[in-house]
């Protein structure tokens, strides 16, 4: 099956003269949004959210991907440290009171091979848009062989930020926490029918 990832091109051509895309639907429980950041130079701590919700238009003819939009809990953040899972979420990171949400809505994208190709959109963090690109990987697009039987789209996504790009400052000059944080998304989104 050929990827490629491109947005808003269905909006070029007559409705008429194309099959609507089918929609599908990030699975919670099949979904992991987590992270890595350097501290102090000595490890990478962990992180994850636990509560993302995600949807996308895709059309396996067309191979074309549109109406991308992903919004996550920041307040779901885990680090498996109570009193480090309060700091993330406080004013010096994620500010969960102020910015409940973190978002990415999707603007292009770029095939690379038949599995693997790139997305690009826009992040939304502590209110700072920024524009970021997914590495993504198609792993498996079946009918799922048992439970909901839904036609499923596997997917691996990578990307990395600097956390300072949004306004998140906090131990970056001092080299305490790292600037660069890596992000990985494992994903099974299923077709709504």
């Amino acid at each position: 099956m050929r990827f490629a990832f491109v947005t808003a091109a269905l909006a070029a051509f007559p409705l008429a003269a194309l099959a609507a895309p089918d929609r599908y639907q990030l699975d919670p429980d099949h979904t992991a949004v987590f992270f890595t950041v350097d501290h102090v130079g000595y490890a990478k701590t962990l992180g994850i959210f636990g509560t993302v919700n995600g949807s996308f238009a895709y059309d396996m003819d067309t191979q074309k991907l549109s109406d991308v939009e992903v919004t996550i809990d920041a307040a779901s953040v885990t680090t498996f440290h109570e009193a480090r899972d309060g700091h993330v979420r406080n004013g010096d990171f994620l500010d969960v009171a102020n910015h409940p949400e973190i978002t990415f809505v999707a603007t292009g994208g770029t095939p690379q091979s038949d599995t693997a190709g790139t997305v690009t959109g826009d992040l939304t963090i502590l209110g700072t848009t920024q524009p970021v690109t997914l590495d993504v990987t198609l792993n498996k697009a079946d009918t799922y062989p048992f439970g909901h039987k839904k036609f499923v789209l596997g997917l691996s996504i990578d990307t990395s930020i600097e956390r300072s790009d949004f306004g998140m400052m906090y131990a970056v000059e001092n080299g305490l926490v790292g600037d660069t944080v890596e992000i990985s998304i494992e994903t099974e989104a299923m077709r709504m029918d």
